[in-house]
């Protein structure tokens, strides 16, 4: 009986040698987590391929569309799988090229993973080839530049015949490559660097500093929209929302007007850093790109990291907006960062901010207000939200006060 599944292909996971069922492995599972609304009944492992299989036997590309959104996948094709009779498997063929689309011309790619199997693949091809040319004779061969190859795979006694492929987001599967804590902003590139480091195998844990209680917290609703529409990719763990406004005053108040923002900044790395090591994370990640704004000249870049002895990642730091943005389409959100709302970046700005500190000139502003009691206070007023998503996600051991609030879920509709 033919059936009807998704193969899923990878490519840099095919290339880790001894640790490559490490990776394996890992995507199966954030595969399951990420199929949970879909009919799965099985998700598997065979030579070069994973195969879903659903409860129906009719995959479907609504499950094809879900499983290309997970890191790690690198193309998804909708296949019928058969047994070893050839006029099924033509047949098969024939359903698969039927469903390409438009097209002029055709070759057929047969491959034997099974020694078993004693047709060899050339003869494969002019068997498939042959019933293909009798059903589609308006159609022709080209075996150097085809519009369509529908591929013809024997492994592990059975048949996967498939012509339409879509590519996946590629990467390595969240998990494989340790924790980050990002900084996340309602804007554009921030969410954008923390799905980049997402698709490089991280675990994210993302930090949004509120400007609250000196404005309104539109911005960390929007920043749970943003989670939301990166749940299916299973790269977020846990949101934490420091709200920040008041110490942004304090800042403003103690250092120089030009230093604000470097003041900010420095703070900010301070308590992500802090929060890096009770989630065991090995780096904290930014959405800055060089020379975008004031803050993000490389001596400022450099003043604000002294702050901190954690490596700071910034995936976007050679990227222009429209870069930025085109990536924001494509991940789903563009029109939640459109929306505009006050948080942090809006309080308490200079009028003229220091494009190139002086590193003296910064540590003398640093140490004009009580910095250590400061971050204190903000750890202690910390709130969060924890995904299921994310099966790579552990919460850390170390607990954080008890009067910590957790966010609202995004369930209760409350605004």
């Amino acid at each position: 009986m033919t059936e009807r599944l998704c193969l899923v292909h990878y490519h840099e996971i095919g290339l880790k040698g001894k640790n490559r069922s490490t990776f394996e492995n890992q995507l199966v599972t954030n595969l399951h987590r990420a199929l949970r609304a879909f009919p799965v009944s099985q998700i598997s492992r065979i030579s070069g391929y994973i195969v879903v299989e659903t409860e129906d036997r009719r995959a479907s590309e609504e499950l094809a569309a879900a499983i290309r959104r997970v890191p790690g996948v690198a193309r998804v094709s909708l296949a019928y799988k058969c047994g070893l009779d050839e006029s099924e498997y033509c047949a098969a063929a024939v359903s698969a090229l039927g469903e390409a689309g438009e097209f002029a011309s055709f070759k057929v790619h047969a491959r034997r993973s099974s020694t078993t199997y004693e047709m060899h693949t050339l003869d494969m091809n002019r068997l498939v080839g042959s019933a293909l040319c009798e059903s589609f004779p308006e159609k022709k061969v080209d075996v150097h530049n085809p519009d369509v190859t529908v591929v013809v795979h024997v492994v592990q006694g059975h048949t996967y015949v498939y012509a339409a492929s879509a590519p996946g987001v590629g990467g390595l599967p969240v998990g494989t490559a340790g924790k980050v804590v990002t900084l996340l902003s309602s804007g554009f590139d921030s969410p954008v660097a923390t799905w980049m480091v997402g698709r490089r195998g991280a675990t994210c844990v993302p930090v949004h500093f509120s400007g609250r209680p000196m404005t309104a917290d539109t911005s960390e609703w929007l920043c749970q929209d943003i989670v939301d529409a990166l749940a299916p990719s299973g790269t977020i763990g846990r949101l934490y929302v420091v709200p920040f406004g008041e110490k942004q005053r304090e800042i403003s108040l103690a250092v120089p007007q030009a230093l604000r923002i470097i003041t900010y900044r420095r703070v900010m790395l301070q308590v992500a850093e802090r929060l890096a090591r009770l989630e065991g994370a090995k780096a904290v990640v930014t959405g800055e790109s060089l020379g975008q704004v004031a803050s993000q000249t490389l001596d400022n870049i450099a003043a604000v990291n002294e702050a901190v002895t954690i490596p700071v990642l910034r995936p976007l730091i050679g990227s222009d907006k429209q870069e930025i943005i085109a990536r924001a389409h494509e991940i789903g959100t563009y029109d939640i960062s459109c929306q505009t709302a006050p948080d942090c970046c809006t309080l308490f700005m200079p009028r003229r901010p220091e494009t190139h500190a002086r590193l003296d000139r910064v540590l003398e502003a640093w140490e004009s207000f009580d910095h250590e009691a400061m971050i204190e206070e903000l750890l202690d007023e910390i709130e969060w939200r924890d995904y299921s998503q994310c099966p790579s996600y552990h919460a850390p051991k170390g607990r954080l006060r008890e009067h910590h609030r957790e966010l609202l879920p995004a369930e209760s509709g409350e605004r």
